[in-house]
Parts: structure tokens; C-alpha cells; sequence
């Protein structure tokens, strides 16, 4: 069977259309309160500006990438741009519905960016994507879904969140009412790896979208991707936005607080309108290949041992697994709640909105029961290694506390992971044959 013909079967492979939320807008007083101390406040500065240091003196833009060999290709291509493909950008973006939005989604070819565009496509939004298609995992899988957005007439423009010129040039092609931020460099472990990816992507290049979009005019809503992992060591459960968030135990996940407090800054000075999201171990079909329950599948299938952590005096490792159709609720939730940016020339006007939620199943499950089911449902048994919890930025569990997100977003999750791992293992199977990707 032909790769197309894959995606065209895989069911459940993009959620199903939700309509626009019609719910009254949260306002800039009842945003999440954002506490301050001396300790943090001097954290966060140092984040900062070490964060605007990187991004000044070396951005792709102005200095050349080191010769590493294992450092991905950050830089955008030259090819943009011409008539034929500001057709193509505009006809993408075009809004298809009454009160539609023209939405600019970066990352769109990752896994939360895909379904986010086909889900905004098929209610008649305008949608563009821009991705990178670097290969932190095989970006054949982006390709396929790639593939499976033009179907849908979603185009994404290849290119990096930090190509400034190419950032204005799509704003100058198309006036977005929005923005849905969802490129980022993810994973908690590579960050060990190529640590320098993590600034690159998460806050050298939010910064950069962010001034793109507070000199452009009007200035875009922005929703982007934070994560659940800012809550760090925090042991309260659940965790609540209100919780603090100055304990990260990742690069990664100092790499997404530093994005919230750059949110604030922007917000504050320049009137963006912003709302973060912070997601829980989101799973389903046209998952990352990195995620435990994605490379436990493939290695099921083929008899190799997957390891499974347990923490201190044989604690239960336990995650907050949020299927994609939910995430997609909230995302869209997000957009259709988001007030406008106040500023105007780079200058804000008035108050803006500021909101993060995070976006969860509120049921954390042990990742040996998240193996059992796997192990049902592929009819195979899993060779088990049990080992201790590394000290590489994991967590021992993750718990989402969604009130805010259900009274200001009317998200909620209805799918539990034996319903939703059921679907990523039928897509699974089409995707992939005998352990090998099918090819024409």
C-alpha cells in the first residue's frame, strides 16, 4: 500500500472538527496572577538576558553555525518568495468562513502542529504553516504529514522561527489575526545532547516572532505551546497554574519557563495579546517517535527490551497521558477565547490579555499500566527492564489541575488511554508494515 494511501486510512488520525467556542473572554484582571520574589526575580533576569545575548550575537542570521556535525540545520531556505509562491501563501491562509481566523501555525508539520491545522482547515479558517523539518526524529514522518495537510490545502512554508525577513515577509503576504506557536525544540533528554538547540529554538526564537509581531500592524493574538514540565520538582498535586514554577529539573523545561516570562515581558510592554498552553504527555496517531509509548510500540514489535523507570524505594513513574484530540479542543479553545493585541507601530495602547492554562487529562496513569495496555493491544508481551529514575530531567509524575481551563476555555479531555492508545495503535500498524515504513 502507497504512504498516501496510509494516511488516507488511518482513522482517528486528525480530531474531529470542533466548532468555535462561544463563551464570554476572560478579562486582563482575571489572568493568572504571576508572583514575584527576589530569588526568582534575579533567575529569571539572568534567563534573559543571557536569552537576548544569544540572540543578537548569534542568530543564523548574523554568524555561522558551528561546524558540528550533530547540530541540525537551523538556517531557511533561499527559495521563498515570487509571485508564485505568494499565490500559494495567500490561498493557504485564505479564511473559508464567516468570522474565520488567518492563522499562522509554526511548527505545522510536528505532531500538536498538524492536527491543530487540519482542525482549524476543516472549519474554514485560513491556515499557513512554517516548519524547519530539522530531523531531531526522522523527518520523513514530517514529510508524511506534510503530505497529508496539502490534501487538506494547508501549505507549509519551509523555514526557521528565527529568519526574521522570511517572519515579515509572511506577515507582509498575509495580515494573520493569530498566531499559533508550536515550534519548539522538545524533548527532555536531548537537551543533554544539544543543549544549545533549546535556546535556539525556544527562546531565541520566540523572541524573534515576538518582534516581528508587535512592529506589524494590527498585531495577531498569539497562543503558544508552554509545557507541563515548568512545574518541575513541585510536589503539590495537582499541578495548578498558580503553583510555582522556579524548580525546573531540565534544560527544556527552563527553556519554557524563560518563554512565559518573556510572554509577560511582551505583553506588558508591548501589548500582545498572549496565552500559553501547557500540555501533558500528549499522545495519539502521527506521535513523536521520541515519546515512551511510541518507541515502546516499535520495540514490542520487535522483542527488544524497553526499559521502564521506577523512582526512590520502587516509586511509581506516572504520567498525565492527554490524547490529541483533547489537546486540539483546548488549542482551538485558546484561539477562539484570545482578545486582541492592544499595540499599535511597536507601542502598546491598553491592557492586554496574559493567560496560561494547562491542558491535561486530570488522570495520571503508571507507565508499567500504560505497557500492560500496549501490551493487549499489539497481542505481544513486552520484555521489561525495570531501572532506577535518571537524573536527566525527568519527573517522577505529571497531574494537570484543568479548572481554569474548563470555565475559561470549556476544555474537556473525554478520552482515556486505553481508547485513545487503541487508535494510535491502529494508525500505527497502517503507518508502518512489519517495522518498515511502507513505501509506493
Amino acid at each position: 500500500m502507497s504512504q498516501l494511501k496510509q494516511m488516507s486510512h488511518a482513522d482517528n488520525s486528525a480530531p474531529s472538527t470542533p466548532g468555535k467556542f462561544k463563551m464570554e473572554k476572560a478579562s486582563y484582571f482575571n489572568r493568572v496572577r504571576w508572583h514575584t520574589s527576589p530569588a526568582k526575580l534575579a533567575l529569571w533576569t539572568f534567563v534573559f538576558s543571557a536569552a537576548i545575548l544569544i540572540f543578537f550575537f548569534r542568530s543564523p542570521a548574523t554568524s555561522s553555525l558551528p561546524a558540528d556535525p550533530s547540530r541540525r540545520s537551523l538556517r531557511s531556505p533561499s527559495n521563498w518568495g515570487g509571485p508564485v509562491w505568494e499565490k500559494r501563501v495567500r490561498s493557504s491562509a485564505r479564511v473559508r468562513s464567516k468570522n474565520g481566523f488567518s492563522v499562522l501555525v509554526t511548527g505545522a508539520a510536528g505532531f500538536v502542529g498538524t492536527h491543530v491545522s487540519a482542525a482549524l482547515k476543516r472549519r474554514g479558517d485560513g491556515v499557513l504553516g512554517l516548519d524547519n523539518f530539522n530531523d531531531y526524529y526522522d523527518p520523513s514522518l514530517k514529510r508524511a504529514r506534510q503530505a497529508l495537510l496539502e490534501r487538506t490545502g494547508v501549505y507549509i512554508v519551509e523555514g526557521d522561527i528565527n529568519d526574521a525577513a522570511l517572519l515579515r515577509k509572511l506577515f507582509e503576504v498575509v495580515p494573520f489575526t493569530h498566531v499559533m506557536h508550536l515550534a519548539a525544540q522538545a524533548g527532555v533528554r536531548y537537551a543533554m545532547e544539544n543543549p544549545g538547540s533549546y535556546v535556539h529554538s525556544n527562546i531565541a526564537g520566540f523572541v524573534n516572532l515576538l518582534e516581528v509581531c508587535k512592529t506589524v500592524n494590527p498585531q495577531p493574538s498569539i497562543v503558544w505551546a508552554s509545557s507541563s514540565s515548568v512545574y518541575g520538582l513541585n510536589t503539590k498535586v495537582p499541578f495548578s497554574e498558580k503553583d510555582r514554577t522556579d524548580q525546573p529539573a531540565s534544560l527544556y523545561a527552563a527553556t519554557k519557563k524563560a518563554g512565559e516570562e518573556i510572554a509577560h515581558t511582551y505583553n506588558h510592554i508591548y501589548g500582545l495579546s498572549l496565552t500559553g498552553l501547557r500540555f501533558f504527555t500528549v499522545y495519539g496517531p502521527w506521535g513523536r517517535p521520541d515519546m515512551a509509548y511510541f518507541f515502546f510500540t516499535r520495540d514490542i514489535l520487535k522483542g527488544k527490551t524497553i526499559p521502564i523507570f521506577e523512582a526512590a524505594n520502587h516509586g511509581t513513574v506516572a504520567r498525565d497521558f492527554t490524547y490529541i484530540d483533547d489537546i486540539v479542543r483546548g488549542c482551538l479553545g485558546a484561539l477562539d477565547t484570545a482578545e486582541k493585541s492592544t499595540g499599535s507601530g511597536g507601542k502598546k495602547r491598553a491592557p492586554a490579555q496574559l493567560r496560561v492554562f494547562n491542558l491535561g487529562n486530570t488522570s495520571p496513569v503508571p507507565v508499567s499500566d500504560l505497557v500492560s495496555i500496549l501490551e493487549r493491544l499489539l497481542k505481544t508481551k513486552a520484555k521489561r527492564n525495570i531501572m532506577k529514575l535518571p537524573r536527566n530531567g525527568d519527573v517522577q509524575f505529571t497531574h494537570a489541575n484543568i479548572s481554569y481551563a474548563q470555565g475559561e476555555l470549556g476544555y474537556k479531555p473525554v478520552t482515556d488511554l486505553q481508547t485513545g492508545l487503541k487508535k494510535f495503535v491502529r494508525w500505527y500498524m497502517n503507518y508502518y508494515s512489519g517495522g518498515k515504513k511502507a513505501v509506493e
